[in-house]
């Protein structure tokens, strides 16, 4: 038997996968669905927005949204180079400019 607080869990954790499904299939994002799929919060996705660092639309002034695909390629953003690919690179510019 199931006592109440790890029924509480268990629902907890299967709301959480129902707004990852929801969030994963939809292409508009309202801010909390964003929020589950960056796993920022709400309140620091209204601050990004404030900065205008993070791409979204607010139609008529009102709530604000995202675009799935936009949101994706901004996570993606700043991408590190690997140890191997600095080397190479590093290789490549000390044969090019003896």
């Amino acid at each position: 038997m199931i006592d109440n607080d790890n029924y509480q869990i268990l629902t907890a954790q299967i709301d959480g996968l129902k707004k990852l499904i929801i969030a994963g299939t939809k292409e508009v994002l309202s801010i909390e669905e964003c929020a589950t799929f960056t796993s920022l919060s709400v309140a620091h996705l209204y601050r990004l927005t404030s900065q205008r660092a993070i791409p979204f639309y607010k139609p008529m002034g009102g709530k604000i949204y995202f675009k799935k695909s936009e949101i994706e390629n901004w996570l993606l953003q700043g991408r590190q180079a690997t140890d191997s690919e600095i080397k190479s690179q590093a290789t490549t510019y000390c044969v090019t400019h003896k």
